[in-house]
């Protein structure tokens, strides 16, 4: 993939064989970031903080209506890493129809940026695509800190996070299948089940639902789960339709697990008692 971005010049130092990058490599963007942009400290040990690392797109993880997904290796000569390159879309490619729902009770800045997102006008779905990412940035470093199963966050650049890449661990350069994908047996399902209650009752501790959780956006590394897709977490104290869309959370994640073989005496498999649960926890 060809990149239109202009690329940083090469640290002094730095010596290939081969100066010319192919069209699906840049140098590393780690360099071009500020502290706010990068993940909490202290960095896993595959995050590569070398200005001199190459860049390569591998292929294609994920698409969807406001972002794709790529694998992408971070390499020098000495260290690799795989990471996970979230993209959202421009404005001219996107479709932000969902987005009314979620930003309820989100604060807009700018007074000309909020008048440009009610109009919906070219700058304003430019303001939009940004706020997207943006969201998914800083709730994915929220949940991150607050312990939350989720993908370590790398990196932000305008509408690009690169995040820890969730490999299957029978084949570490293939992407961990999501929930939708297994069929566990019962001791396993029981494992997932708690842990993914442990995530939803962290995001309700602090103040969230996820808003959009299902068995399509859980990952499975083996016996790890891994909840992604965060840019439209719901303040549960500030959005009026927050309780209910905890509500829908709860119902469609049970009725995957009670349909793959969650007993009925499991921990909360119920999503009334599940809802209870987290409310609890949430105030």
């Amino acid at each position: 993939m060809t990149h239109s971005r202009t690329l940083p010049d090469r640290p002094a130092g730095w010596n290939m064989l081969d100066d010319a990058l192919e069209p699906d490599q840049r140098f590393s963007t780690w360099p071009d970031v500020e502290k706010l942009q990068r993940g909490p400290e202290p960095y896993p040990d595959f995050v590569i903080e070398d200005a001199a690392a190459i860049d390569t797109e591998l292929g294609v993880l994920k698409t969807g209506k406001e972002a794709d997904v790529f694998l992408l290796e971070r390499a020098t000569p000495r260290q690799s890493a795989l990471l996970a390159a979230k993209r959202f879309r421009d404005p001219k490619h996107r479709n932000f129809r969902r987005a009314a729902i979620y930003n309820e009770g989100r604060a807009v800045k700018r007074s000309r940026d909020a008048r440009a997102l009610k109009a919906g006008s070219t700058y304003g779905r430019s303001v939009e695509a940004g706020r997207w990412a943006a969201s998914e940035w800083n709730y994915l470093r929220m949940a991150f800190e607050a312990g939350v199963p989720v993908p370590y966050p790398v990196q932000w650049s305008g509408l690009e996070i690169l995040m820890e890449f969730i490999a299957d661990p029978s084949s570490p350069e293939a992407a961990a299948p999501r929930l939708h994908q297994i069929r566990p047996g019962p001791e396993l399902a029981v494992y997932l089940w708690e842990q993914l209650v442990d995530a939803m009752r962290r995001l309700a501790g602090m103040g969230f639902a996820h808003g959009d959780l299902s068995p399509y956006n859980v990952l499975v590394a083996g016996e790890r789960l891994v909840v992604i897709d965060l840019p439209q977490l719901v303040d549960l104290a500030g959005n009026q339709q927050g309780v209910e869309l905890l509500a829908r959370d709860c119902q469609n994640v049970h009725a995957w697990f009670s349909a793959h073989g969650l007993p009925a005496t499991a921990p909360l498999a119920d999503p009334d008692e599940l809802l209870a649960d987290l409310l609890g926890h949430a105030w």
